[in-house]
């Protein structure tokens, strides 16, 4: 049509570029949206109109006017779908169930056991996925897709576990088709501190462009936002900070094979492990935490020292990377600021001022919703994406 941008794909572009401006959430009338994308305004009403249709987007107050009807405004509808999102982790699994915004709905915890192998634990995503439709009242055919965080090393495009050292039996499992034909909707999978960085970065700090995210549990591992997206890397493993080899632990056996990892040395396991050594029970990382809350000073001091090893990796990540933001989450984090205050320690003593400079270290605020949080934000990003909304209206 006259006076229009040309867009390379025709009517879906148009559709698109339309709906990713409503998309955060400002009613705008067709006169406003006709100018911001250089669309003809029958153009976009018969995008507005689709999109109505298909429940993407919503009528709004209409806007003021200078005279004469008030024109009708449009704004974006996150409750026209909702995704489900699984944080599986070492000791336990979330399931959650999320609008188009990623705020969850409702949500359910259990314990799980990894060395049952995939088909049972997706099994149990699975179950309680689909009672938490039922649950909340929406339909099956109204779920948009599914986002699974694990925790150790996967091949994003194929959804792939790939040698995850703490998940026996998990090798190489096609967890993504798996889920895809059990549900019959669109199935991402990731690693869940990825997922958890993710999260954080939906949910608080959007404006922060660079980002580190570090879980602290029965494992160690950070998630790297760069320029406001997600940095995987060139294999997915970008941010397996807990396989660095500290100096001070070189005798320490790792899970993965290797000495000295950092994982090996400041992991809630392992500080779990070196009490029990001492003669105090503890098994997990929430024993440690339990502990440290309760006053004990064993726990507290290791907790500290673990802060400190963990300052050691994160000062080079800080000159490598320059991030704004390092966000400390997991279980442990849980325990106070103990170990927020040993990484701040060692970060700001042996990184350059100049790195630091506007450097906050924080705990997590998203706290045992990151991962969720970030799973269903996966899949939303992914699913209303100018292709991916093309294909969702087509359906």
């Amino acid at each position: 049509m006259p006076g229009e941008r040309p867009h390379p794909d025709g009517l879906a572009a148009g559709r698109g570029e339309v709906f990713q401006l409503l998309r955060d959430g400002r009613p705008r009338t067709r006169a406003e949206l006709s100018a911001e994308t250089g669309l003809a305004r029958s153009t976009i009403a018969e995008r507005i109109d689709t999109l109505l249709a298909k429940g993407l987007l919503r009528s709004a107050d209409k806007a003021g006017s200078t005279g004469g009807r008030p024109p009708a405004t449009f704004t974006f509808n996150p409750q026209a779908r909702v995704v489900l999102a699984a944080d599986i982790g070492a000791t336990h699994a979330t399931v959650a169930l999320t609008d188009l915004t990623g705020d969850v709905l409702a949500a359910e915890e259990k314990k799980v056991d990894l060395a049952v192998g995939p088909r049972a634990v997706l099994g149990y995503v699975v179950e309680t996925g689909t009672a938490l439709v039922e649950r909340t009242g929406r339909a099956a055919a109204d779920l948009l897709g599914i986002g699974v965080g694990l925790p150790g090393p996967v091949e994003h495009s194929t959804g792939k576990p790939v040698i995850p050292p703490i998940m026996p039996g998990w090798d190489g499992f096609d967890v993504k088709n798996h889920l895809g034909e059990r549900l019959g909707v669109l199935t991402l999978v990731d690693n869940d501190v990825n997922l958890m960085a993710l999260g954080e970065h939906k949910a608080y700090w959007p404006d922060e462009p660079n980002m580190m995210f570090v879980k602290v549990a029965t494992g160690i591992g950070s998630g790297l936002i760069s320029d406001g997206r997600l940095h995987r890397g060139s294999a997915g493993s970008a941010g397996d900070m807990g396989h660095v080899q500290l100096p001070h632990g070189a005798d320490v056996p790792c899970s993965c094979g290797n000495l000295g990892c950092l994982e090996a040395v400041a992991s809630g396991s392992a500080i779990a492990a070196r009490l029990s050594a001492a003669g105090i029970t503890a098994e997990t990382s929430s024993d440690v935490v339990a502990l440290a809350r309760a006053g004990s000073v064993d726990a507290v001091q290791q907790i500290r020292q673990a802060g400190r090893d963990i300052g050691e990796v994160l000062a080079t990540a800080v000159s490598l990377f320059n991030p704004s933001v390092i966000v400390i989450g997991g279980s442990l984090s849980q325990a106070g600021e103990h170990l927020i205050a040993g990484v701040r320690e060692v970060v700001y003593r042996r990184s350059l001022p100049l790195a630091t400079t506007e450097l906050r270290i924080v705990q997590s605020r998203a706290g045992n919703q990151a991962g969720v949080i970030g799973a269903a934000t996966m899949v939303i990003d992914h699913a209303l994406s100018p292709f991916g909304l093309d294909a969702l209206l087509e359906r």
